[in-house]
């Protein structure tokens, strides 16, 4: 059985969005309450059109007016049935942007260090699905829980006067729709909960799979994974299939109840009319006015899914919102710009929460017109040291200096804005390639974009494709090979002209006559900015103006332009391995 206080407290977070929303859903539940009144006069009108014309026997003609006006009411019921469904859409898509921009800004400031921790394929379903379910709480579940007690109340207060015995019916009777759809939904509610579980970890394995097809292939797994993908759709079509019964169970027994209730009332209708306790009017209006009785019961019944699917997709959601967001040391907020560009970093110690790693007294310094290369084994600390320069990461120990200035005391957009950054595994997007080059520098010119693929050794094959610039990529860069992935990454890293430029693995996979050019391009642009340059690749490093060994997290050696250091025999074995992988 799921929690009652953590599903009570998941409830009350839905509820908190509801400030924003609450005009919307006043409309919406004010035109379902016109609706009501239209409908319990559209009922009088029925009963007094068919009363004349089967027992008073009148004609057409007679009834003439009444029909009229029963048309009016029925176009009127169509109206506001619009209205309510428009008002609610209105406020249930106010909510999911106003959540959406919170989980996007929320997962900003988090930044790149906490994503690559996270499963993409369980982020996305949070942020996409996770939203989507949300969307009928607001524009089925709580309009529809008002009009509930709302229009059952106005119902009873017209059906008394007429007949109290029918009213009396309906009073004891209406209980028991909500008592056992309580009573189901316990079971539905856990097992709704378990199956959006169960989504979340099917689409993470799921995205992982396709991500890493290329591996599986590589190393035989795929057929294996295959097999693992048709175990987990079973269990999950099995799960659903149980989720469904409940459902239908559910709905069978509000239907069975609200029936039994509406045959009672009709039962003691027919007999005192029979006893001539009741006249045809009165006990033909209240038969009509049953069905529409246990009709907002009923509609609740089918809606309270709609509340269980969002108390369970919220989890995720809050779980996401809740991740604390990496703390500031001063709230004094300085600037990055205006100043010759001159980085130190002087003691600086991180750990990794995940496995421990990361580095340990790491102090040097980068300065405009200088390429600092750093070597070493993979896992040693190298891209730790660029997050932590690019702000992804804070210092644990130590500090790093920007112009002089704490860089926990720069406004992270302002920083962000002076620097340019290749991952190990660059992403482009869907797009074209000129498109992909320019997302940092939408405004730049064709021909600063083409001066920085040919500075990335991009524009050659780039010209040799079907539509050259404007050559359509699919996702992940579909349509290219790894090294021109890389190359166009670079190619947007360089346009940019930042004052400081990390490069993490920026000639992996490349050839080595195409590597010496990428290094003598990335030489030119350190005339103008500060490079720090993270590679495996000992040849290239042996360009930069000085080199860096780290190992274990710490700095084990420091050398000049052209120097190799002493532990070349790693970093070669490690970039053969890395061409071989990424071919």
């Amino acid at each position: 059985m799921p929690d009652r206080s953590a599903t009570r407290q998941r409830e009350g977070w839905l509820r908190s969005y509801l400030s924003g929303v609450r005009l919307p859903l006043s409309l919406a539940v004010t035109a379902g309450m016109v609706a009501g009144v239209l409908m319990i006069i559209q009922a009088w009108l029925q009963a007094c059109v068919v009363n004349a014309v089967t027992i008073e026997s009148k004609g057409i003609a007679d009834v003439w007016h009444w029909l009229v006006a029963l048309l009016g009411i029925i176009a009127a019921r169509a109206v506001v049935s619009g209205l309510i469904d428009i008002a609610a859409f209105s406020a249930a898509a106010n909510v999911k942007q106003r959540l959406r921009r919170t989980l996007y800004d929320h997962i900003t400031a988090l930044g790149p260090a906490w994503m690559q921790n996270q499963r993409s394929g369980e982020l996305a379903n949070t942020v996409v699905d996770g939203v989507e379910e949300i969307e009928k709480y607001y524009a089925s579940y709580l309009p529809q829980m008002a009009l509930a007690a709302l229009l059952p109340l106005a119902i009873l207060f017209v059906t008394f006067p007429v007949d109290w015995v029918s009213g009396l019916i309906f009073l004891v009777t209406a209980p028991l729709i909500p008592v056992f759809m309580i009573i189901i939904g316990k079971g539905a509610e856990s097992l709704n909960q378990r199956q959006w579980g169960k989504l979340s970890r099917m689409s993470a394995h799921f995205f992982d799979v396709i991500e890493g097809l290329t591996t599986l292939k590589l190393f035989g797994a795929s057929r294996r994974e295959a097999e693992m993908v048709a175990r987990i759709s079973d269990e999950y079509r099995s799960s659903t299939m149980t989720v469904l019964r409940v459902a239908f169970l559910s709905a069978l027994v509000l239907e069975f109840f609200a029936t039994v209730s509406i045959a009672l009332a009709a039962v003691y209708i027919g007999f005192r009319l029979y006893y001539r306790e009741l006249d045809f009017l009165s006990g033909f209006f209240v038969l009509l006015l049953a069905p529409e009785f246990y009709r907002p019961l009923r509609d609740m019944g089918a809606q309270y899914h709609a509340r269980m699917s969002a108390i369970a997709s919220s989890e995720s959601i809050i779980r996401c919102l809740q991740t604390p967001l990496p703390e500031r040391v001063s709230d004094h907020v300085g600037s990055a710009t205006g100043r010759q560009m001159h980085v130190a970093f002087e003691g600086v110690g991180f750990s990794h929460d995940v496995d421990g790693h990361g580095v340990e007294d790491i102090s040097f310094t980068l300065s405009r017109g200088e390429t600092v290369a750093l070597v070493g084994p993979s896992g040693a600390g190298k891209t730790t040291i660029g997050q932590l320069l690019l702000g992804f990461l804070q210092p644990q120990f130590g500090r790093i200096l920007v112009n002089g200035v704490d860089l926990q005391d720069i406004d992270e957009t302002d920083w962000l804005r002076c620097v340019s950054w290749v991952p190990q595994s660059p992403t482009l997007f869907y797009g074209t390639v000129g498109e992909n080059i320019r997302l940092g520098v939408p405004a730049a010119s064709v021909e600063a974009m083409r001066k920085a693929a040919a500075q990335a050794q991009a524009d050659g094959f780039i010209t040799r494709l079907p539509s050259g610039y404007d050559t359509l990529l699919g996702d992940g860069g579909q349509g290219l090979s790894g090294g021109e992935i890389r190359r166009v990454a670079l190619a947007r890293a360089l346009l940019k002209e930042a004052e400081l430029v990390v490069l993490d693995e920026a000639t992996g996979a490349l050839d080595r006559q195409t590597a010496s050019r990428v290094m003598e391009s990335i030489r030119q642009v350190a005339s103008k900015s500060a490079v720090l340059f993270i590679t495996h690749d000992l040849a290239a490093a042996e360009m930069a103006d000085r080199i860096i060994t780290i190992e274990r997290g710490r700095i084990v050696q420091r050398t000049g332009h052209g120097e190799a250091p002493a532990c070349a025999e790693l970093p070669e074995e490690t970039a053969r391995l890395d061409e071989v992988s990424a071919s």
